[in-house]
């Protein structure tokens, strides 16, 4: 119920939000041009106030729609679920293999000795002896 009113709320916010940001002045002068033009200063709304206006308007409304859309995330209605679906599922251990007999899965497949380095070949620098330039 409470998403619902929030949902309500969000979907006016956005309305109105569109309304200002198209009455907004563009390139030419736009709604505060043509409101103060026809007006001569008679209401004290100026070109100027008219524009503050909006853009005090556009930030409001956007300051809420981010509110609400935060506020429409947490009254969700989930029903009774406790986990998220990851932690429902778990995590899937590889199977092994049932062919391989225990001695070959206990023991490493690493050698337990690396191969030693003969010398005679110094990697091809040609002088044969290590650092003397």
């Amino acid at each position: 119920m409470l998403y619902n009113i929030i949902l309500f709320l969000i979907i006016v916010v956005c309305v109105l939000l569109t309304i200002v940001v198209l009455l907004q002045p563009g390139q030419g002068q736009g709604l505060s041009g043509g409101l103060a033009g026809g007006m001569q200063g008679g209401a004290g709304l100026g070109a100027r106030r008219t524009a503050d206006l909006l853009s005090k308007a556009t930030s409001v409304l956007g300051g809420a729609l981010l509110v609400l859309s935060v506020l429409a995330n947490f009254a969700i209605d989930r029903g009774d679920v406790t986990e998220s679906a990851v932690q429902e599922r778990g995590v899937e251990q590889p199977v092994q293999p049932n062919n391989m007999n225990n001695e070959s899965q206990s023991t490493p497949a690493v050698p337990t000795e690396l191969p030693q380095n003969q010398g005679g070949n110094d990697g091809g620098s040609g002088s044969g002896s290590d650092g003397d330039n």
